[in-house]
């Protein structure tokens, strides 16, 4: 909106062109995202308290977890609010990459809102049944991909994605194309809910995470920097830069209350938002094959709870891991909360580190 604004304004005034960067709006969307959550997550907090809507925790859980029962839940509505506000203000508003990614945040920000609004305030157990969530998942994959396969804007593109460590190689699925992106920002919704079992771990490597896609929207965005590091050039998606760096700010916004121990825990309204962002990040920067290294540690925690059953299942109630995800894993063995937190966000920061490293050695 400001930009939009401003634009107008500069042909009175020459110095509102300072609006037209994309460095100085992202800057400020990260400033705003954190004062924002600032702003309204004691309020919520506090309204979460008032109508007793706090977390339920499993009986099969961490022995350490009980005593978080009742901490207030649904704290995603922080996160959502302080990122969704920034990139309205400061991204511009005719570009189809800031609608995408906002439709994926706030599409599954809107199912994760229903499962807990089930779970914690009509009190049924299981919350939103589990085919829905996927449904929900699967439906905006398919929004996406179709958005991205037959739109005129992505037509040069449209179902191509580039190869880490390949230099000018690219993979174009065709049609399959569309499944692919289903599949990616569904894995990625669950990777993140999954991971959220901590205090401040999720969200902490949602950050790191959204740091490398702000990185790579910004380069891939410029015919420059695209042209210098041999990747995709992608007309208008610098605006992505504005969104990652609300998600930045948003982020450590929502640590300062999440972080151990927490006062609030965002639920699947936060988890599956973000989640879906980040995997709707990969498809429409046509960075999907790099999402594991960047999203290593979330990939992980998947992995491990796949593991966990199919070892279960196949020898009869045998277990690889003491607990999945594998985070619990290492709170029951006997490694401290905290501890484990920041070591997955140093290994979250190794991958990103990597995984920019990718640009240049090919």
């Amino acid at each position: 909106m400001f930009y939009h604004l401003f634009e107008l304004l500069t042909r009175y005034v020459s110095g509102f062109n300072v609006f037209s960067y994309i460095t100085f709006r992202s800057a400020y969307a990260a400033i705003a995202a954190l004062l924002i959550s600032f702003f309204v997550g004691p309020r919520i907090i506090r309204l979460l308290q008032r109508r007793q809507i706090g977390e339920s925790i499993r009986a099969d859980g961490p022995q350490t977890h009980h005593k978080k029962a009742g901490t207030p839940t649904m704290g995603g509505i922080i996160v959502l609010i302080a990122v969704i506000v920034p990139t309205l203000l400061f991204a511009r508003l005719n570009n189809i990459y800031t609608w995408l990614i906002i439709l994926a945040t706030t599409w599954m920000g809107a199912v994760g809102f229903l499962d807990d609004y089930l779970k914690n305030i009509k009190k049924k157990p299981k919350g939103l049944i589990g085919r829905y969530k996927i449904i929900g998942q699967i439906s905006l994959g398919l929004i996406i991909g179709c958005i991205l396969y037959f739109h005129p804007q992505f037509e040069v593109f449209r179902s191509v994605t580039t190869v880490p460590f390949l230099k000018n190689y690219e993979i174009d699925f065709g049609i399959l194309y569309i499944p692919l992106v289903v599949f990616v920002i569904t894995a990625m919704s669950n990777s993140v809910n999954l991971s959220d079992g901590m205090d401040g771990l999720a969200i902490g490597l949602v950050g790191i995470s959204a740091i490398a896609w702000a990185a790579i929207a910004y380069v891939s965005g410029r015919v420059d920097f695209s042209n210098y590091l041999n990747i995709i050039y992608l007309p208008g998606c610098g605006e992505l830069t504005v969104f990652t760096a609300a998600l930045v700010g948003a982020a450590l916004g929502f640590l300062w209350y999440n972080a151990y121990p927490a006062q609030v825990f965002m639920g699947d309204t936060g988890a599956l938002a973000l989640g879906s962002a980040l995997g709707t990040l990969a498809v429409l920067l046509k960075k999907e094959l790099l999402l594991p290294i960047i999203g290593g540690v979330f990939v992980a925690e998947s992995l491990s709870v796949i593991i966990q059953v199919w070892y279960f299942k196949y020898t009869g109630g045998k277990r690889i891991f003491k607990m999945a995800p594998i985070h619990h894993h290492f709170e029951v063995s006997g490694t401290h909360e905290v501890k484990v937190v920041i070591r997955f966000w140093i290994i979250a920061v190794l991958l990103v580190l990597l995984s920019l490293s990718t640009f240049k050695i090919r």
